[in-house]
């Protein structure tokens, strides 16, 4: 490489609001550590944020969920000339979709130092039925092909997930990197006195309003302790997201909150007064990478209850900042929600501990470090 010459680093992401939460800090970053950097995306209301922290933006007609043959292919097509096009050193693929069509454009093209970064699973690999195994036999075996190039890396954000792709064959152990998630902006989410009204524990679950995020066995655990005549205050925080098959219908969400079993806020912009207002963040989902919503709940000093499965688990230590229950079982989510509700000393001694942990192991700074040395590690800077 020409000495002085910035070396180009593409972001290959489904959609722009994807890659402004989780990872418009290490765009920065890797702007100011010489990189010229790109995202091709799908751009819809977050273009401007992109291109006001210097980075290059194309906007990329695809959808995450798409059954049309011939737009698949055009999107393949326009990858194909972005790629011979741009010539990037290295390329980030963000999730399944971008790490299956970008690593097989990208070794057509020619852009063979490639980071593949899985976060989590996603439905195809936690979907029940005939049609969701067949897909994943699929998914799996071009994964790996895909995968165990030579200059390629594996980026994922929790052990379990690293144990399973190295234990199943599908990626070579040296092939693998483990880094948790995209870290948190730990000045923005600090810690706030228990929310507001004084007395009636708020317990609210941020996400995107899927099933697989475990709403529904969130919703049945707050009818399970209304119903017992426990008082608190169960709050939905997200909106549904019609490209992902687990999306929950917004007549679904209105009805809840019609009932009265929980309060619906739908999207909000102001995630760090969400938790200022909250006494608990709940997350019950099927399996995660590294769920952004826990560790900025715990950086806002919040205990936390959620899911013992891969993700969810390497956030929170049973009984120190938070409690862990089995997935798809809301009656011990109700009771593990209804023990902080009566305890509030456990409460805050847990959030204390989930802030420290949060500063010390998921700090965006911390993070960002990380993947900065992955890419000088694969990219040589003269």
């Amino acid at each position: 490489m020409p000495r002085n010459k910035r070396p180009r680093l593409l972001y290959l992401v489904t959609e722009d609001w994807y890659f402004c939460s989780h990872r418009l800090a290490l765009g920065r970053a890797a702007v100011a550590a010489g990189y010229d950097v790109t995202v091709a995306t799908r751009v819809s209301d977050h273009g401007e944020d992109i291109r006001a922290a210097g980075i290059n933006l194309v906007d990329l007609p695809w959808r995450r969920r798409s059954t049309n043959a011939w737009n698949e292919f055009r999107t393949l097509g326009s990858l194909y000339k972005l790629y011979r096009a741009y010539r990037p050193e290295l390329v980030h693929h963000i999730a399944l979709k971008p790490v299956l069509y970008g690593s097989l454009v990208a070794r057509v093209a020619g852009s063979h130092r490639v980071i593949n970064a899985v976060a989590g699973f996603g439905y195809s690999f936690v979907a029940d039925g005939p049609r969701a195994a067949i897909a994943r036999r699929i998914l799996k075996a071009t994964f790996a092909h895909m995968s165990n190039q030579p200059e390629a890396r594996v980026l994922v954000q929790n052990p379990d997930d690293e144990r399973v792709l190295r234990d199943s064959g599908l990626v070579h152990a040296d092939r693998l990197v483990v880094i948790p998630g995209s870290g948190v902006d730990i000045d923005r989410f600090a810690p706030a006195p228990e929310g507001e009204p004084a007395g009636v524990p708020r317990i609210t679950l941020v996400s995107r309003m899927l099933w697989s995020k475990g709403v529904g066995e969130f919703v049945e655990a707050a009818r399970l302790l209304r119903e017992k005549g426990v008082e608190f205050e169960a709050v939905l925080v997200g909106d549904p997201d019609p490209d992902n098959p687990q999306s929950i219908p917004e007549r679904t969400l209105r009805s809840w909150h019609d009932e009265g079993v929980v309060v619906w806020w739908g999207h909000q912009d102001d995630i760090p007064s969400v938790w200022a207002r909250s006494h608990v963040a709940v997350l019950p989902s099927h399996r995660e990478g590294l769920p952004k919503t826990l560790l900025e709940a715990a950086a806002c000093g919040r205990p936390m209850v959620t899911t013992d499965v891969p993700g969810c688990r390497e956030v929170v230590a049973h009984g120190r900042n938070g409690l862990l229950v089995p997935a798809k079982d809301p009656q011990l989510l109700a009771a593990a929600i209804e023990n902080l509700i009566h305890d509030p000393k456990s409460r805050k001694a847990m959030g204390r501990a989930a802030r420290a942990d949060a500063v010390e192991k998921y700090s965006e700074r911390v993070v960002i470090e990380r993947v900065l040395a992955l890419y000088r590690s694969m990219v040589e800077m003269e």
